[in-house]
């Protein structure tokens, strides 16, 4: 199993032999770097750097100098308009983070919460991108525009107790799909209410398993090798 986005910064990494990958997201220039630094402790860990856009103000140049070979993706980074926000500071953001992805061949992880169209318009704009939706929220009707992209979907624990979602899986291509806690939040059930860890991920595999009507194993097979061919992991 591959846990696709955590934020570890306050959880012990005692995952290891329940979970064989975890992907760790950035949000600040302060917990990617810290993304870096545990990936250097725990070999089953892979860093990914990135300013969310409610962290637009950060400074990517600076987000850049922390990109090492073992950075897996740029991320997370898009648009969110919810609350108090500044629209041009975070696609200012969100474009220089697409360009950094450019430049050193990275998958991103896009954070798109109520702004999944506005995200994909920016994302045509450019070429030799690819990446995935985190915590796709798009509903059946953007799936389309999702694949056109060539981009992936991240499937969180509210898989577990929201109905809509089970009809946007049955309609996301197989090859498509990937899993992720967003751990601390988003806790599946029969955890939901508890803070989230990596090893839940199991919960949301077999919630999937389920909707596909297949087994955990073959479920898990599809699942693990769209993400390592999403983050290029051997």
């Amino acid at each position: 199993m591959i846990d696709t986005h955590a934020h570890l910064e306050q959880i012990l990494c005692d995952t290891k032999g329940e979970v064989d990958l975890i992907i760790l997201a950035g949000a600040n220039l302060e917990t990617s770097g810290s993304n870096v630094k545990l990936a250097k402790k725990y070999d089953f860990l892979f860093p990914t750097v990135g300013i969310h856009p409610q962290e637009s103000s950060d400074d990517v140049e600076s987000l850049e100098k922390l990109i090492t070979k073992e950075v897996v993706a740029i991320g997370e980074c898009g648009l969110e308009f919810l609350g108090d926000y500044n629209r041009e500071k975070q696609e200012i953001c969100f474009r220089k983070q697409i360009e950094l992805a450019q430049k050193y061949k990275l998958p991103l992880i896009i954070h798109a919460r109520k702004t999944v169209d506005e995200v994909v318009e920016i994302l045509k704009e450019y070429k030799n991108i690819s990446g995935v939706f985190h915590c796709y929220a798009g509903g059946i009707k953007r799936i389309k525009k999702v694949i056109d992209l060539e981009f992936y979907f991240g499937i969180d624990g509210n898989l577990t107790y929201e109905d809509g979602l089970v009809d946007v899986v049955k309609n996301i291509p197989k090859d498509r799909l990937i899993l992720e806690t967003d751990c601390p939040y988003l806790t599946p059930v029969p955890f939901r209410g508890k803070e989230n860890k990596p090893a839940y991920i199991k919960y949301i595999y077999q919630k999937v398993a389920k909707i596909w009507e297949m087994t955990f194993e073959e479920t898990e097979k599809i699942i693990d090798k769209n993400a390592k061919r999403l983050f290029k992991i051997v």
